[in-house]
């Protein structure tokens, strides 16, 4: 009964999304074993471009974890994990110039990075809500609660859909800084590169995922109307 034919495609998403997270520990663990020519540690890295960039009240933490690095919005924080934090391999560099690159969005007030923080809680509160919507939908066969989850699940896949230019643009961002400031060399770009275009294809992937469920529920709700 819960089967339906777009539940190919979000299988097909799903076995990207496990690729791309092999695709981002491979990558990550072939270029750490690559040293940066400069030989700055992914914190000394960050530092640097922050001062750069007037972020100076910006604190570099370190956590434990693997690839578990990430910019706190609300309290102002860059967090690395300890082998990019101490790290001097191409891999930690463009992991930490990419946290960075996150900052240096929230203090130029980046259009997609601030409509993302605007609506985090409403998506985060609709995440949880919509799969109990749409088991109550099922299980009771009310139509009109499926209706509700897809409009509370769409505010979870429309915080997907932002976050997609919010993390290109802050590799961009990390690629076009490291450049310009002479942390990483011409020859360099292609493992940085790398490192962050196989953690693009994570966002990419779960995306896709959170489109093909949406529209799975649609099709359910708008077969379910007509055969009424």
């Amino acid at each position: 009964m819960f089967f339906h034919p777009m539940d190919i495609f979000i299988f097909l998403a799903l076995g990207i999304s496990i690729w791309a997270q092999f695709k981002v520990k491979g990558n990550f663990n072939k270029w750490s074993e690559v040293k940066t020519r400069t030989g700055l540690s992914g914190a000394e890295v960050a530092r640097q471009i922050l001062d750069s960039n007037g972020l100076h009240n910006v604190p570099i933490e370190v956590v434990p974890g693997m690839l578990s690095d990430h910019y706190d919005p609300i309290k102002r924080v860059v967090r690395l994990s300890e082998p990019v934090y101490y790290g001097r391999s191409i891999a930690s560099v463009s992991v930490a110039a990419h946290e960075v690159g996150h900052a240096i969005q929230h203090q130029q007030s980046y259009t997609a990075l601030v409509l993302r923080h605007r609506i985090f809680p409403m998506a985060n509160f609709a995440s949880g809500v919509a799969p109990f919507l749409f088991i109550g939908g099922f299980l009771l066969q009310q139509l009109s609660l499926i209706g509700i989850g897809i409009v509370f699940f769409s505010a979870a896949v429309a915080f997907q859909l932002i976050t997609l230019p919010v993390e290109f643009d802050a590799s961009k961002r990390a690629k076009n800084l490291m450049l310009s400031e002479g942390i990483l060399f011409n020859d360099e770009e292609h493992g940085v590169k790398k490192v962050l275009n196989a953690a693009a294809l994570t966002y990419v992937a779960g995306a896709l995922m959170a489109v093909f469920e949406l529209l799975k529920f649609v099709m359910i709700f708008l077969q379910g109307n007509a055969e009424e």
